[in-house]
């Protein structure tokens, strides 16, 4: 695919300016060239991408500095009141464990703070770092080569929530608004994002050729070598040699 062309029709609708934004998409282009992912599949997972990172486009660990003010919008039903959450205002260790302890497979004292979200489709809980082989080593999860592998796996074998991009295809277009369910099943509040999004990648990747699977070798198919260039030439000696010794 031709990847000037690519960045061209993203870089006005989705804000693709930055060097580290554009090394993030390279990135994952790369993973989908490799392993032949559809088209649509693959403008979906740029959109939840771009959602996840807040267009950032590379891994990010989740931000826990919230106000006192803000956990009470956020955490309603165990921030109640602008003094239940003073203690946890600013605090993001504490707020990680009081929020994510005791659930989604984390068991320990620190295990909420420990597996925080991270990476490009954000995993949370001790439970999901353990699907991805991660329980020992959390902040592999924040590798871009690591979060492309979860990204990818998650959204095609349905690791998240057992929904998976193929789910959603569709003869008259793929569904990216409801693919959302995906990651996260926000889909009323999130959905018409991650359409948008959808649709500006989908555009971009066919504005640029894309082909599954169509990947350039990365070795020519002939000898270049001087060993391998050495045998080419004597066996071209060698035949000229007969030819030379049949002619009487």
């Amino acid at each position: 695919m031709d990847r000037a062309k690519f960045f061209a029709a993203v870089r006005s609708p989705l804000s693709v300016n930055k060097k580290a934004q554009v090394q993030g998409i390279d990135a994952i282009l790369d993973e989908a060239e490799r392993r032949g992912t559809p088209l649509a599949h693959l403008a979906a997972i740029l959109a939840e991408t771009h959602h996840e990172t807040g267009g950032a486009m590379q891994p990010i660990s989740e931000n826990l500095n919230y106000s006192a003010k803000r956990l009470t919008e956020v955490w309603p039903s165990r921030f109640p009141t602008l003094a239940a959450a003073a203690p946890y205002a600013g605090n993001q260790r504490k707020l990680a464990n009081k929020v994510y302890g005791g659930r989604i497979g984390n068991v320990g004292p620190d295990d909420g703070w420990l597996y925080r979200g991270r990476g490009l489709a954000q995993i949370t809980g001790k439970a999901n770092y353990v699907k991805f082989g991660l329980s020992g080593t959390p902040d592999k999860a924040g590798e871009m080569a690591t979060a492309i592998n979860i990204l990818f796996d998650g959204m095609t074998g349905g690791t998240f929530t057992g929904r998976k991009l193929k789910d959603y295809d569709a003869p008259e277009g793929y569904r990216y608004a409801a693919s959302r369910a995906i990651i996260n099943g926000d889909v009323k509040a999130n959905g018409p994002r991650i359409e948008k999004y959808g649709r500006s990648f989908e555009a971009a990747l066919l504005a640029a050729g894309y082909v599954p699977g169509a990947v350039v070798p990365n070795k020519p198919t002939t000898p270049t070598t001087p060993a391998a260039n050495g045998f080419w030439a004597a066996l071209g000696r060698f035949l000229l040699a007969l030819i030379k010794g049949g002619k009487k």
